[in-house]
């Protein structure tokens, strides 16, 4: 028997089994907290803050593309609103919906 048929075996069952393993699936998901002067006005003002305080957090804050972008929460505290955001790309937007699913069905 030739030895170089066992290695080019040995070689063809490595690469198949580098192939078949893969690269690990990776989800982005962050959870941000941002903040704004209580003074930012009302209304369209108000709103206008808001967004320059998120759009703030997606060019500095983060190095991933969202495709959710989630307001959790907001709340006052002194002289600044504080604004709790949620952050998903694609594949940690199908963990966040399917965690959020599990907490629904055990309420």
């Amino acid at each position: 028997m030739n030895r170089a048929l066992p290695k080019s075996l040995v070689i063809a069952v490595f690469a198949a089994a580098l192939l078949a393993w893969g690269a690990p699936a990776s989800a982005y998901v962050a959870q941000i907290l941002t903040s704004i002067p209580a003074s930012s006005g009302e209304g369209e003002q108000l709103e206008a803050a808001v967004r320059s305080a998120i759009n703030d957090v997606l060019d500095h804050a983060i190095a991933f593309v969202p495709t959710v972008i989630d307001v959790r929460e907001a709340i006052v505290v002194g002289d600044r609103i504080y604004i709790l955001l949620l952050l998903a790309d694609d594949d940690g937007a199908a963990i966040v919906n399917s965690a959020r699913d599990a907490k629904a069905d055990e309420l």
